[in-house]
Formats: C-alpha cells, sequence, structure tokens
C-alpha cells in the first residue's frame, strides 16, 4: 500500500516542515509550479519523485517534468497536471482528454486552493493540494497526505503548514 505525499505551487520555496510529513511516504507527488529546480533535487534525494511542470516552471524545469504525466498504481489510473480545474469548471483542454478517457484519479494544482472532490459526471475523484510555497494569495499553505491500495484511496489527510 503505497503512501503518497503531494505537493504543490512550492514557487521555489520547500518548508522544511516537508521532509518531517512526508518522512513516511513512498513518493512524493509535486503538481507544478516548481519555481526553483534545485527544490526537485532536494526532494529526489529525500524520496522518489513523480511531477509536472506548472505556468511559472522555466525551462530547466520543463526539461525534466512533463507537462502531463499518467500512470497505474495499484490498479488505480492517475493524472496529473498542472492547470486542470476542478468537476464542472475543467479547462478545454483537460475536458477534451476527460471525453476521450477519465482516469480515476485526477490531481492539478495552480489555484493554490485545497480541494478534495469526486466528479460524478467523470466517475472520478479530483485532488488539488493547495500551495506548500509563500508566493500566491492562499493564506494557508498546505499538502495532503495518502495511501492507494487495489484501485482505492484512504488516509486521506490535509496537512496545514502554517501561514503564508
Amino acid at each position: 500500500m503505497p503512501a503518497i505525499g503531494l505537493i504543490s505551487d512550492t514557487h521555489s520555496y520547500l518548508d522544511p516542515q516537508v521532509f518531517e510529513y512526508f518522512k513516511e511516504v513512498d513518493e512524493i507527488w509535486h503538481i507544478g509550479d516548481v519555481g526553483d529546480a534545485q527544490l526537485l533535487d532536494k526532494l529526489r534525494a529525500f524520496k522518489p519523485l513523480r511531477g509536472v511542470y506548472g505556468n511559472i516552471d522555466d525551462r530547466e524545469i520543463r526539461q525534466e517534468l512533463p507537462l502531463d504525466y499518467r500512470f497505474v498504481m495499484e490498479d488505480m489510473d492517475i493524472w496529473m497536471t498542472h492547470i486542470g480545474g476542478y468537476p464542472g469548471k475543467y479547462t478545454s483542454r483537460v475536458r477534451d482528454i476527460l471525453q476521450i478517457k477519465a482516469p480515476d484519479l485526477f490531481i492539478c494544482g495552480h489555484s493554490h486552493i485545497l480541494k478534495v472532490m469526486r466528479d460524478k459526471k467523470y466517475n472520478m475523484l479530483c485532488m488539488n493540494p493547495g500551495a506548500a510555497g509563500k508566493h500566491g494569495f492562499h493564506k494557508l499553505r498546505t499538502l495532503l497526505r495518502f495511501h492507494i491500495k487495489n484501485k482505492t484511496l484512504s488516509n486521506l489527510e490535509v496537512i496545514e503548514l502554517g501561514t503564508r
């Protein structure tokens, strides 16, 4: 049962608390707007890392991370992208892909708003971990942590890192 640490919108700031909160996870997934490639190096040195680039990420990060990352873990079809939206308010690019084949779990960032909600139309769970960095309009910095087993997400935790 893999444990996942979900982080987004660091904007070049990696809170030291991340290492404590993610010490028991098997993988870290970064959902874009990394800001500084050295931040990726620090996360990779700590745990296996999957990720996508965001709209503020430079050429170096875009060469390391894809726009979209789709994979299967524990029989769960997972799709990560930075700018995606949420049920009823997806971007046109995401909506077009969902109409072809929706994943079981859709993860995006960008909004700096933590959301976990089910999309009944596409029968998928949508997650946005909010923002972990200090840049943006959000007031509280957040992460998510959860487990995946047999196509099921469990033990979902919202982690608050403090104010921006």
